[in-house]
């Protein structure tokens, strides 16, 4: 079998999937504070997001089961499955004005980022180690194709179903359904040969000992807590996770507190929302190049100094937009270093039976560290205000700080695991 020509569809397959997807996250989880906000109140709006972060992180246990059991394609095809329903459940909560069910859909729909981020390490199943954090990358900054779009769509999309019955905020995710749908059966239909299957075949003639369907969550933690460089890559993902999901989940609050109608309100959400998915993802070919050449750890440290400066702009912006938008861009641009390098870390760091694994775990802690970011975000703001939340944020950056700055760690091009 050609791997090189495997990993060019792999990758092109991957890519459409992220543009679809993109879009159907966006659309809807840019007015999903403000749908939690109108049902329930601004105190649990946060929850809102945590539901969604919660429902990633835990759905990647099972996704990472199902990669070792059966591959890459039918997990991510399950992740925008479960999603789909989540859609039409936050669409029904709407209708129907509840809030259990509400806070069930932002939980299933966690399945379909849960499904984003297994694509990127979908996409160095079968990379050269030279192109690791390129290839990683690529596939991050495929989402922006569709990312950028999805808030500026969520007030057209809201408006076009308002004769049905459908409430404004609620519109949104009828389109998130229909879209997730499509990049299911896009990768049920054409992800073939599944990279993961052909990534454990090579494996298993090189290293004929190693079952990587043997090796579950308990193994990966052990592993991934003795070696620094995974620790510095999951510390990484989560912290970046953490400070955005923290911030970015109550700017849409706080920009309603201006006082404006709900239309403007949507506008103003969607222009500043689309900057900071922008920098989340347009940049990530740079940092993804940026890991290659100088190494994971400085790129590390580069996406700190990112996110200290998105909560100090944040935290003095009021409402003035300009100042709000390149806040939530800086921010962005912090989470895309911090995720590109420390997803190319990890999936080096450890032994490449042990990867599925390590990454399910990963995922399951950068998910569930950025649910609390959500869940506290509301009652911060609640209580103390926006910028509080801004300094709160800056202060989550503390331990990977302590983490880069501490001994230095070989860098992966000169000790990585192949």
């Amino acid at each position: 079998m050609d791997i090189a020509s495997t990993q060019r569809r792999t990758l092109g397959l991957l890519f459409i999937a992220q543009i679809i997807s993109g879009i159907a996250i966006t659309v809807g989880g840019s007015v999903g504070a403000l749908l939690a906000a109108e049902i329930a109140s601004v105190a649990v709006s946060g929850f809102a997001q945590s539901a969604s972060v919660i429902g990633a992180a835990l759905f990647a246990v099972p996704a990472a089961t199902i990669v070792n059991r059966h591959g890459r394609r039918p997990s991510l095809a399950a992740g925008y499955a479960v999603a789909t329903a989540g859609a039409l459940l936050i669409v029904l909560a709407a209708m129907r004005g509840s809030i259990p069910l509400l806070f069930a859909g932002f939980f299933l729909i966690g399945g379909a980022t849960a499904a984003n981020f297994q694509g990127r390490y979908a996409a160095v199943d079968l990379a050269p180690a030279e192109l690791r954090g390129r290839h990683l990358s690529l596939i991050v900054w495929a989402t922006t194709l569709g990312a950028v779009v999805g808030p500026s769509f969520a007030a057209v999309a809201g408006a076009t179903l308002d004769d049905y019955g459908i409430p404004t905020l609620a519109g949104p995710f009828v389109f998130s359904a229909a879209l997730f749908l499509v990049a299911m059966l896009l990768l049920l239909g054409f992800l073939r040969p599944d990279p993961a299957v052909v990534a454990r075949s090579v494996l298993a003639r090189t290293a004929p000992a190693a079952d990587a369907r043997g090796i579950g969550m308990r193994e990966a933690l052990r592993v991934v807590w003795s070696l620094p460089a995974a620790r510095l890559g999951v510390t990484s993902m989560a912290v970046g996770h953490t400070v955005m999901v923290g911030v970015m989940a109550m700017t849409p609050v706080h920009i309603r507190s201006a006082g404006h109608e709900a239309a403007h309100t949507l506008r103003i959400v969607g222009l500043v929302l689309s900057f900071h998915i922008a920098g989340m993802f347009a940049f990530s070919p740079v940092f993804g190049w940026l890991t290659d050449r100088l190494g994971r750890r400085p790129v590390i440290a580069v996406g700190i100094a990112l996110l200290l400066g998105a909560c100090a702009v944040a935290g003095l912006a009021g409402h003035h937009q300009v100042l709000l938008t390149t806040a939530l861009m800086l921010l962005g641009l912090g989470w895309s270093a911090t995720v590109v390098a420390g997803s190319t870390l990890l999936s080096e760091a450890v032994p490449p039976e042990l990867r599925p694994s390590a990454q399910g775990l990963s995922d399951l802690v950068m998910g569930l560290a950025g649910a609390v970011a959500g869940a506290l975000s509301g009652i911060i703001v609640e209580g103390w205000g926006y910028p509080t939340l801004t300094i709160v944020a800056a202060l989550a950056t503390l331990p990977l700080m302590g983490l880069v700055t501490s001994a230095r760690l070989t860098a992966p091009r000169e000790d990585s695991v192949s």
